[in-house]
């Protein structure tokens, strides 16, 4: 069985993508769920290109990682500069990670158009940057950019970069399709002469412009490759990376390769839809693999068939990605995951109880109204304990009304919460004005509730995120609101549907304390 490392750039490649804007906190969380699920390298970001990456580095030399090392990408050094003078370079190494990735110029036509230097000076660029680093830390990747286009346009040139990393103590040659356009049966070729020509492991970096990302990572590693890059989903720049959430199961279980376990596996869906929620962008139901779609029937023959013998129309079985089989005439799916939560949640219920079809309906039926517990798994757990009678209240609303004004053209609009609970008998009433009208209700609940339930004051809102649910209803749409909460030893998202975001809000803001306090 052929060990293949992987190696997750979504923190990078993938906040490249438009429309998605990764804060510190979001990227701090997929690091952990990326570490959780078992990948080997993931790229936190360039720390040298802008505040929110150094910011970050800063935050996750602070974490402790089980199976991933954490990497930081930039260049080789600058053309004016020499190595150790190089302010990236110099950020690069205080990023303080383990293994650095450096990209270099493969092309000849990158090196005299985009660097305007000889052929030789990028030479000299990368031997330079790779031996220096290669000092400073345990492991220097090098991704040779443009290395498809640049091998065939001048094969000999390109080879060359490639033994100026080598010989400059590369950990790892990392073979790049930057601009997405090479077909499989050139990256299958191409990295077949690489693999014959290097003791160094060779790797892939995948780009999608041509649909082709996952099917070249699969090519290169069948032609010798030991190391694949990718995005969770398939994000990045243009089109985007290679979608790791396809390249994963391909390896494991088309081609039999060693790359995670078959249990962290079973996450993978798990995975996919986490970062898709922090992301704050609609899964993909289609989506190979995980998506709702991916194996669901409806009606006829294949239903008859699958419930029977599932290999008929199923290639792998659902619950080996995550995922489930839907038979869209009786809705029958679900249990299965149900009972995997009760476990990962460690409640002490019986799993064959028919409270857990009942949890089932429950679900289906706040999906249909747009709830989604995939990175707001406080809100799922709390649904799960109301079931078994594990839950109890602890306050009522009475009501509440938030204020927004505006006193004049150009001023900022002043928001005023008021509130009245009751708590252990008593009518609690207060106010308590924010920088929002959701900030405000969060301020008065907490000033309502802190004097009964200390330990609330350990209890910030990390994040708060707002998805419009249906297209076309302008102002008059369902929103979804995601709320992440922590306490500076534990983090845990809820989740609020509402026509109105104050009352969608109002529903996550509640799950949280809740949670909260029923942890103790």
């Amino acid at each position: 069985m052929k060990k293949i490392e992987l190696y997750d750039t979504t923190l990078r490649d993938g906040a490249q993508s438009e429309d998605i804007s990764f804060s510190v906190e979001d990227k701090l969380r997929i690091l952990h769920k990326l570490d959780e699920f078992g990948i080997h390298y993931i790229e936190g970001g360039w720390p040298g290109s802008n505040p929110r990456d150094a910011e970050f580095f800063k935050k996750a030399a602070k974490v402790r990682l089980k199976n991933a090392k954490l990497t930081a990408f930039g260049s080789t050094h600058r053309a004016s500069k020499k190595v150790h003078q190089d302010p990236s370079i110099k950020e690069l190494l205080a990023s303080k990670t383990e293994v650095l990735t450096i990209f270099g110029k493969t092309w000849d036509f990158h090196a005299r158009e985009a660097l305007r230097v000889s052929l030789q000076t990028n030479l000299d660029l990368i031997y330079n940057t790779v031996t220096y680093l290669n000092k400073k830390v345990p492991q220097v990747i090098f991704d040779a950019e443009h290395f498809f286009d640049g091998y065939k346009a001048n094969p000999e040139y390109a080879m060359k970069t490639l033994e100026a990393a080598v010989s400059a103590g590369a950990y790892c040659l990392v073979l790049c399709d930057t601009n997405g356009g090479t077909m499989p049966g050139e990256v299958g070729s191409i990295v077949k002469k690489v693999v014959g020509a290097f003791k160094t492991p060779v790797g892939i970096h995948a780009h999608n412009d041509a649909e082709c990302g996952v099917a070249n990572s699969i090519i290169a590693v069948q032609a010798g490759a030991s190391h694949v890059q990718g995005t969770i989903n398939g994000l990045g720049e243009r089109c985007g990376n290679a979608n790791l959430v396809s390249v994963i199961p391909n390896l494991k279980l088309k081609l039999n390769n060693s790359c995670v376990t078959s249990n962290k596996l079973k996450k993978l869906k798990d995975v996919s839809r986490f970062v898709s929620e922090i992301a704050n962008i609609r899964p993909l139901k289609r989506q190979p693999f995980i998506g709702d779609s991916a194996f669901a029937h409806k009606g006829g023959i294949h239903v008859s068939a699958i419930l029977r013998h599932p290999e008929t129309y199923e290639h792998i079985r659902p619950e080996q990605v995550g995922n489930y089989q839907r038979v869209l005439v009786s809705d029958l799916s679900g249990k299965s995951n149900i009972i995997r939560k009760i476990k990962d949640f460690n409640l002490k219920v019986d799993p064959d109880s028919p409270k857990v079809l009942d949890i089932v309906k429950q679900l289906k039926e706040l999906e249909n109204q747009g709830f989604q517990f995939e990175g707001a798994e406080a809100s799922l757990e709390l649904l799960i304990k109301k079931s078994f009678g594990m839950h109890r209240k602890f306050f009522d609303l009475i009501g509440f009304r938030v204020i927004d004004s505006k006193r004049q053209e150009g001023a900022t609009p002043i928001s005023e919460a008021t509130i009245m609970l009751k708590i252990k008998d008593k009518l609690e009433h207060t106010a308590s004005d924010g920088n929002g009208p959701v900030n405000a209700l969060d301020n008065a609940l907490r000033k309502a509730l802190e004097k009964f339930y200390p330990q609330l004051k350990e209890v910030s809102l990390i994040d708060y995120k707002v998805r419009v649910l249906a297209a076309g209803e302008g102002t008059s749409s369902q929103v979804r609101v995601l709320i992440e909460s922590g306490d500076g030893k534990h983090k845990w998202g809820t989740v609020g549907v509402s026509e109105n975001i104050i009352e969608a809000s109002w529903q996550a803001l509640v799950d949280s304390i809740e949670y909260k306090l029923l942890r103790g």
